[in-house]
């Protein structure tokens, strides 16, 4: 999966989603202000024009600085990365202080790989909206991504703390993650728990949970996770997987053959089927 919609979770997630950074990026969707629609990002570019930029009120420069930010979220989606990196100048030029867009600048740096550069624009961000739970999240995911786990999971903490952030799921999600990674197991189950109560749907949490009860043998609750995954997305090879794994371990040679069916079905180029025709089921 490419990076720029790992955020979400991640990977997933989402780990990333059409209204991600406006409303909260490093995880998944969320609904908030939300993204123009790509056509309608489009048509605004040119009606954004930076003609005399330096002459518009205070009000119309900060309006244009928002979509022209829009405007480079849209293309960062996409994967056009230089264009979404020109619109970021435009925007910066009519609103030097324009703190998203900073944080969408070191999201774009982030999926370069540049990120000396990444970082110095997460850090004005804050610098110039400390409490910025967006910029927060995603900054806490940057640092997780570049191995300081404990630093990322700091910055999600901080974002927990608005009450008015509309998807504190995400966070939970990322601290999750970081936390897994440095082999803080209870810690993990904890924030995915946490992410799952604030989102039953999510399914990097339901993923992740599952995952972690079939390692422990508690098959039930890792097929709880997984069959609510299954039953309301569409079957990923990588969630196919974890069940036809949990069935093959609980015992259940009927719904492992179902699930090992299905994944030849759907996904037989995927490195998932190449792990079962192995016989690699750990």
């Amino acid at each position: 999966m490419k990076q720029r919609f790992a955020y979400v979770t991640a990977l997933f997630i989402a780990a990333g989603s059409a209204s991600t950074m406006m409303s909260g990026c490093a995880s998944g969707g969320a609904p908030g202000q939300g993204m123009i629609p790509g056509g309608q990002a489009l048509n605004i570019q040119r009606a954004a024009g930076e003609a005399g930029q330096s002459q518009m009120p205070a009000g119309d420069r900060q309006e244009t600085a928002r979509l022209r930010t829009e405007l480079a979220f849209n293309y960062f989606q996409r994967g056009q990365l230089s264009i979404a990196l020109e619109e970021i100048s435009s925007a910066l030029r009519a609103d030097p202080n324009y703190a998203t867009a900073y944080n969408v600048l070191g999201l774009v740096n982030m999926d370069l790989g540049e990120n000396v550069k990444a970082e110095e624009a997460f850090r004005r961000a804050l610098a110039i909206a400390p409490q910025d739970s967006d910029a927060l999240n995603n900054f806490g995911w940057f640092l997780c991504q570049t191995k300081r786990e404990r630093e990322g999971i700091d910055r999600f903490l901080l974002a927990l703390k608005n009450p008015l952030y509309p998807t504190p799921e995400k966070p939970y999600l990322n601290a999750g993650i970081c936390s897994q990674r440095i082999g803080n197991e209870a810690a993990a189950e904890e924030y995915y728990r946490k992410a799952f109560a604030l989102d039953p749907m999510n399914a990097g949490a339901m993923m992740r949970l599952g995952d972690m009860y079939f390692r422990r043998n508690d098959f039930e609750k890792a097929r709880f996770y997984i069959d609510r995954v299954n039953k309301n997305y569409e079957p990923s090879a990588e969630s196919l997987w974890l069940a036809l794994r949990i069935e093959r371990k609980a015992g259940d040679r009927l719904a492992e053959a179902s699930f090992a069916a299905q994944l030849r079905r759907r996904y037989p180029n995927s490195p998932e089927l190449q792990l079962l025709q192995q016989g690699r089921f750990e």
